[in-house]
């Protein structure tokens, strides 16, 4: 069961990347790209998408209010909108720095949230023409099929571990810890990727120190209504406007439990 918004928002995403997104990617100059705190980038297409996004799904959903990405940057009081009522969570752009280098993965996301609950995503990848939606208690969807999570079967679970965000000395030992009870690689730096992996059985587990809302309400959704499992790293469950960090992602609940183990 798909969202009833689902084909409106789907259709002004695809549109927005085609227009936006895709027109500025691999053709963006020096001074269209900036820094907004260290190692975190705009572009002049994220700013552009936001706007777009944010008139569109006003259109769409008039009552709800919009929390962008780049309006919570300019305005950071903008992110306590995520409790109202209704809410638009938009990232106009994630994955900005593969975006900004030329290369993919990156993407669209946007989550509908009502009273601090998320009950719809959509995640988009421009490049693939992929389309990833969910509806709290109406399951996970790829282009219109739904979908459940599965593990990679590997010998070793697959865990994708991003350590971007984690100081020392807690960086190393969960390096440490996770050597050798999992096949360690590399994060897309694209939380728009990293969820479908999950549901895909590229990957089994996937663990993230920042958690804003933009980057992972949809997501997580998205992997919950799959069959897998995320959740604070204390097992509470990920609330969008929860200001904590660390969260944990997996194929399935029992590998949910089998990398908290070890890692948490």
């Amino acid at each position: 069961m798909t969202h009833p918004l689902h084909d409106k928002v789907s259709d002004l995403i695809r549109t927005v990347a085609t227009e936006v997104v895709l027109h500025h990617y691999q053709s963006l100059a020096s001074h269209q790209i900036d820094e907004k705190t260290p190692g975190d980038l705009v572009t002049v297409a994220d700013r552009e998408s936001e706007i777009r996004l944010s008139a569109g799904l006003a259109a769409i959903l008039p009552q709800a209010s919009i929390v962008g990405e780049e309006a919570v940057a300019a305005d950071p009081a903008l992110i306590d909108r995520v409790n109202d009522s209704t809410a638009w969570i938009i990232d106009p752009i994630d994955g900005t720095h593969n975006f900004a280098h030329g290369h993919p993965p990156f993407g669209i996301i946007i989550a509908l949230v009502e009273a601090g609950e998320t009950v719809a995503g959509w995640l988009y990848d421009p490049l693939a023409e992929r389309m990833c939606h969910a509806v709290r208690g109406g399951g996970a969807f790829i282009d219109g099929k739904r979908v459940q999570a599965r593990e990679s079967g590997e010998p070793l679970p697959v865990a994708a571990i991003s350590t971007l965000f984690i100081p020392e000395p807690r960086r190393s030992a969960l390096t440490e810890a996770a050597e050798g009870r999992f096949r360690l690689v590399d994060i897309p730096r694209c939380a728009a990727e990293q969820y479908p992996r999950l549901v895909l059985g590229q990957n089994d587990v996937t663990l993230f120190e920042r958690t804003l809302p933009w980057d992972h309400a949809a997501g997580v959704l998205f992997i919950q209504e799959a069959g897998g499992k995320a959740a604070r790293l204390d097992g509470s469950p990920y609330r969008p406007g929860d200001r904590r960090t660390g969260m944990l992602a997996a194929a399935s609940p029992s590998m949910w439990d089998t990398a908290a183990a070890i890692i948490v």
